[in-house]
């Protein structure tokens, strides 16, 4: 994870939520929706508050990133300082129109904010690495996710990179059984946890391909099963995924464009010839 330096407080904490334990989780979402309240707060006033163990308190501030309760403080009174940092309200009865969609962008734009934050430069150079050096590349997702992977295999395929993206989990899985060694699997789950797609990423690693995670949890089964975790931080308005997969989309994007400029003049050809049949094929 991202050192809270270069990372603030509140995004450390949201990156960290969906790995953590349900009791460890709730001193998160405790400090979250009433940061000011920390400052003044003792480690065992905030256990009491969440009606925890002192012990686990300390234990969340850790598996965030914190050297521990002490250190979550110092960092939480410098995002107090910092007004891109104040988790947004949450769309609330009564709301008009022109307010929810104000709140929307704003969940949006502050998940877009936190995923640029937490991306850690190895990692990002390693999917990257990936990418150039691999022979094929199956993307897998469903749901939000699948749309997210439809998108990634247009940019591919437009790249010049062998790609496959099947729609069908199943066709999925058995693609990706049929995967050799030099091939990519990139996993997309904001969970972690869909079945399917922890299935596809263990089949490729039994076929000796390599896998690229795009994920919320750094925690998840399907972090734990790839070479190199793309992390993505949301925070939603509802329960709809939106901003996480926008976060998905602009981790990939900001994939392929890096790809793109290592491979400029090639990539500046297909376009062209890519534009060239649009042209032609509206005649």
């Amino acid at each position: 994870m991202a050192s809270h330096e270069r990372a603030g407080a509140m995004t450390l904490l949201r990156a960290a939520l969906p790995g953590l334990s349900t009791t460890e989780r709730r001193v998160a979402d405790w400090i979250l929706t009433r940061p000011e309240h920390l400052l003044e707060a003792s480690m065992i006033d905030v256990a009491k508050a969440c009606e925890v163990s002192d012990t686990t308190v300390l234990r969340m501030c850790r598996n965030a990133g914190f050297a521990g309760y002490t250190d979550l403080k110092l960092a939480l009174a410098r995002d107090l300082a910092t007004p891109m940092q104040l988790i947004h309200d949450d769309v609330a009865d009564g709301d008009d129109p022109m307010t929810i969609a104000r709140k929307v962008f704003a969940h949006a734009a502050l998940s877009l904010q936190d995923t640029a934050d937490v991306i850690a430069q190895d990692d990002f150079t390693a999917a990257l690495e990936l990418l150039e050096t691999s022979r094929s590349v199956l993307v897998g997702g469903v749901g939000t996710s699948g749309v997210v992977g439809q998108s990634f295999y247009q940019r591919c395929r437009r790249l010049g990179i062998s790609c496959d993206a099947p729609q069908d989990s199943q066709v999925q899985n058995i693609h990706a059984a049929l995967l050799d060694p030099g091939d990519l699997v990139v996993a997309i789950s904001y969970s972690g946890e869909t079945r399917s797609v922890v299935s596809m990423a263990e089949g490729a690693r039994r076929a000796g391909a390599r896998v690229l995670a795009v994920t919320g949890n750094r925690e998840s089964h399907l972090a734990k099963v790839a070479d190199v975790v793309l992390q993505s931080v949301s925070h939603e308005t509802r329960n709809e995924p939106l901003a996480a997969r926008l976060c998905q989309l602009a981790l990939l994007d900001a994939l392929c464009v890096a790809y793109s400029h290592r491979h400029l003049a090639d990539v500046l050809s297909r376009d062209q010839r890519a534009g060239q049949s649009i042209v032609e094929s509206s005649f």
